[in-house]
């Protein structure tokens, strides 16, 4: 019986260990056939021999069944090496994102005013009457105020309608010199191919003493901005009327689609209008408690620059969340 022990021992796979315990137990096997000469043994070499027999066949039993074992785990540890992922390692295949154009222009204009010295100051969305109308010199029932239609809350609360709020809490919590902008979301109630409810901003302010502002400083660095932000285009300055700038001015770009020759997005004037300016109106340092300063302000969509930049014809696809459109931003 030996030499079973010793196969057994030596058994590489469960497949093999298989086969050895079929020969040794099986109904051809080797101990079938040992318990078959007890048949011809007389009564004590019976008795004899069935208590050997017996004790070798529990013996090749537990034989078996360590050997199973250890062959088993052997086995699983090997299919689990094999199968084994890092996943640390693991990358699925997926296309990388990219900044929302809005959001990208927005910070290019926004690292332009930083270098140049101006501080980034946020505010509330929902603002009261006194500080989105009233303190910019747009008193209750001004017609100017039908340009702005918001969407109004209780006790005279509202969705700003521009960014000025942010610059009017500024000026009542600081003393000046003042050089901010203020970058965010505003609402009205429009929507067209050119206007969405909500859309984004970023208006401007300085404020020194009086005397140390003027028209000319404005006027350097809008051009300087707008150089950098369309390259190498035209900029004008046309007179126009907002109630908390006193003069106030719209700018005008040479066209970035004709250069300036005349074509359907300029409706053939060579020209496009992207912002509006003036110097900041006595009455709204007024409002604030300022005395003896001067200033200017400067406010800009920030949609209407993406939409320039990037030839998008339907501002209200910039809030779509079209993937064809999008994809050609990453």
């Amino acid at each position: 019986m030996k030499e079973w022990y010793d196969a057994i021992k030596e058994a590489q796979s469960v497949e093999k260990l298989e086969e050895i315990r079929i020969s040794v137990f099986g109904k051809k096997g080797v101990l079938a056939a040992e318990f078959a000469k007890m048949k011809s043994a007389v009564n004590e070499e019976k008795a004899q021999l069935a208590k050997e027999l017996n004790t070798h066949k529990a013996a090749l039993t537990d034989e078996l069944t360590q050997r199973k074992v250890v062959l088993q785990t052997l086995e699983l540890e090997a299919n689990m090496k094999a199968e084994a992922i890092d996943v640390s390692l693991y990358r699925a295949k997926c296309q990388s994102g990219g900044l929302h154009p809005v959001m990208e222009t927005m910070d290019r204009i926004i690292e332009y005013f930083v270098a140049m010295n101006f501080a980034v100051k946020t505010g509330n969305m929902l603002e009261d009457d006194f500080n989105n109308f009233e303190a910019l010199n747009l008193p209750k029932y001004h017609p100017a105020r039908d340009m702005q239609d918001t969407f109004y809350f209780k006790d005279e609360m509202l969705l700003r309608t521009h960014t000025s709020p942010v610059q009017i809490r500024t000026m009542m919590a600081n003393k000046p010199p003042i050089r901010m902008i203020a970058p965010g979301a505003v609402f009205r109630r429009d929507y067209d191919l050119t206007h969405t409810p909500m859309f984004h901003q970023v208006e401007g302010l300085l404020v020194d003493e009086e005397g140390k502002v003027s028209f000319a400083n404005l006027k350097f660095i809008l051009e300087d901005f707008l150089k950098y932000m369309f390259g190498d285009v035209e900029v004008r300055f046309r007179p126009s009327f907002f109630p908390f700038t006193e003069p106030s001015a719209e700018v005008d770009i040479s066209c970035v689609f004709c250069k300036g020759d005349g074509c359907r997005v300029c409706s053939k004037t060579g020209w496009l209008e992207v912002l509006g300016c003036g110097i900041v109106d006595p009455n709204v340092f007024d409002a604030v408690g300022y005395k003896n300063v001067s200033g200017y302000a400067f406010g800009l969509g920030v949609e209407r620059f993406a939409m320039l930049i990037h030839h998008i014809g339907d501002l209200r696809s910039l809030f779509e969340g079209d993937i064809k459109l999008l994809e050609q931003f990453q």
